[in-house]
């Protein structure tokens, strides 16, 4: 049987507890949360850090994958003081909707993004309303601050103009601060947020450029920019906000714990590696641009030590999506960046959503003996919300999270957890839909639903007899070779229904689409 919230934090160590402001019960009445059962009556919150790459592969890790031909060191150590989590999975295949869910524990395909990613002048997706995670923390007391990518759209209605307060937008969805991009790094415009407004407009042009495996500077897409903006300055000047914000919540907080969300602009094209790191990797300058991001984490862990931090910080590191590399890349390079799994970035396929995943505990994970300790339960980038919330001793109301579940007992190896996600569902770029249930995981419809070719299979032009679907037993078969779609009608039968029931039941937490029921045959 799962443990209870309440339980699993009767595992924690016991640490000092942080002051409050004598409002923060007030904050507990008016929001309508609850906090959990505390062994000694104390509100114990650490500092969270949630690092999000962008693009960057499950394979790109050597810890994840031997043969990798990037070193990440900073990662590594990251790793063997943490929990490696080999079987999480982002909510979506691409950017936006995987942030989305992130920030809101409710899949995407939930809102009006049905599929594909939002643009730099599209108005923002999250809803009026909506609990987020920087929203739910700030109400215990959290300082909770956004550093880089949002992409997340900004403002009521589109095209967003710039000139004018970005509301919606981060800091009225959650984020006391926040400094970063409004989209990825190729699209356009090319310009600095600050809170709710703009360091400077983009009041010029920049023609497009291609992909540097194209013989480009880089890709990005003609559009306007801001004076003195510079595609080669932003994952370095992103690694120096996160690092002055960590130092100066160090210098001084008010008893706050800080929350900070990390969304990294890279290795999302364009790569632009800086001088320093070329030629470090044996990947090219995906590589070389892997190794800056692991050394701006290399950075951040340091920032944390210095401020007297890092052992009472909950850091999470962990992707977007897959990497966007091609057979091409594979066969130039000798690097697999997804691994061993099928497909990249935008597919259905494992390697389009399969991601690292790496937390860091010290004060919890030293007192266990875990560190470096490896885990294969299903987890999903929705549950950050629910684990997060559980952290912090708070129950989460109906109306929020949706998709997520708590990997807390996961994360601390609590002896009697029952692995609290039974399913997932996956999605594609084009909207291709994928549930997953233990080793089997069905995909409705044939082609990857995403870059690899063939991407969609007209059900139409299939011949008589063949599966107009894919199954694939991932146990046996974890690079989705064997297509079991005509083998097992039971399987696909009970898989579809469950899929239709969670689409239908607009919620996969509280037990009430099917979790109960774990198929392992």
């Amino acid at each position: 049987m799962q443990q209870s919230p309440g339980r699993i934090r009767q595992h924690l160590e016991r640490r000092p507890s942080i002051r409050f402001s004598r409002l923060f019960p007030l904050f507990l009445l008016l929001s309508g949360c609850q906090l959990l059962d505390h062994p000694n009556g104390r509100a114990e919150l650490p500092n969270v850090v949630v690092i999000l790459a962008d693009d960057l592969g499950w394979g790109d890790l050597g810890f994840y994958q031997g043969a990798s031909k990037i070193p990440t060191r900073n990662l590594a150590i990251l790793a063997s003081e943490g929990v490696i989590f080999t079987d999480a999975h982002s909510p979506s295949a691409v950017c936006t909707p995987t942030r989305y869910g992130l920030l809101t524990g409710r899949y995407a395909w939930r809102s009006r993004l049905e599929s594909g990613v939002l643009g730099g002048r599209s108005p923002a997706l999250i809803e009026a309303g909506r609990r987020t995670l920087p929203s739910l923390l700030s109400e215990v007391g959290y300082h909770t601050v956004g550093v880089g990518k949002w992409h997340l759209g900004l403002q009521e209605k589109g095209p967003t103009d710039y000139s004018r307060p970005l509301r919606p937008g981060p800091v009225t969805q959650g984020f006391d601060t926040y400094f970063g991009i409004p989209a990825s790094l190729d699209m356009e415009p090319y310009l600095w947020i600050e809170g709710d407004g703009v360091e400077a407009l983009a009041t010029e042009t920049v023609s497009a450029s291609k992909q540097r495996r194209k013989g480009g500077g880089g890709f990005w897409r003609a559009g306007a920019i801001a004076p003195g903006f510079r595609h080669e300055d932003v994952l370095v000047r992103v690694g120096e906000r996160a690092v002055f914000e960590i130092e100066a919540h160090a210098r001084g907080n008010d008893g706050k714990p800080l929350f900070l969300y990390l969304p990294l602009p890279a290795p999302h094209t364009p790569w632009m590696p800086v001088e320093e790191v070329r030629g470090a990797s044996g990947a090219g300058d995906y590589g070389d641009f892997v190794v800056q991001v692991d050394g701006l984490v290399g950075s951040v862990m340091a920032a944390l030590e210095r401020g007297g931090m890092a052992a009472d910080t909950l850091l999470i590191f962990t992707s977007d999506n897959g990497a966007h590399w091609l057979e091409s890349d594979i066969e130039r390079y000798g690097h697999l960046a997804n691994g061993n799994w099928r497909g990249q970035k935008a597919d259905i396929h494992e390697g389009g959503h399969r991601v690292p995943f790496v937390v860091r505990w010290p004060a919890q994970m030293r007192a266990r003996g875990i560190e470096g300790s490896r885990r294969d339960d299903l987890l999903c980038l929705t549950d950050i919300f629910a684990t997060i919330a559980e952290v912090v001793g708070l129950s989460m109301p109906d109306a929020a999270a949706e998709d997520s579940f708590s990997q807390l007992g996961a994360i601390l190896a609590v002896e009697g957890t029952q692995e609290p996600r039974q399913n997932i569902v996956h999605h594609s770029l084009s909207g291709l839909f994928a549930i997953r249930q233990g080793r089997w995981k069905l995909i409705l419809g044939r082609g990857s639903g995403g870059f690899t070719a063939p991407r969609r299979i007209d059900p139409k032009k299939l011949a008589a007899g063949e599966p107009h679907g894919q199954l694939y037993d991932l146990v046996s078969d974890p690079g989705e070779s064997r297509n079991l779609y005509n083998d097992h009608p039971a399987v696909v039968e009970r898989l579809t229904e469950l899929l239709e029931k969670l689409r239908k039941d607009r919620r996969s937490r509280s037990g009430g689409a099917g979790d109960a029921e774990r198929a392992t045959k």
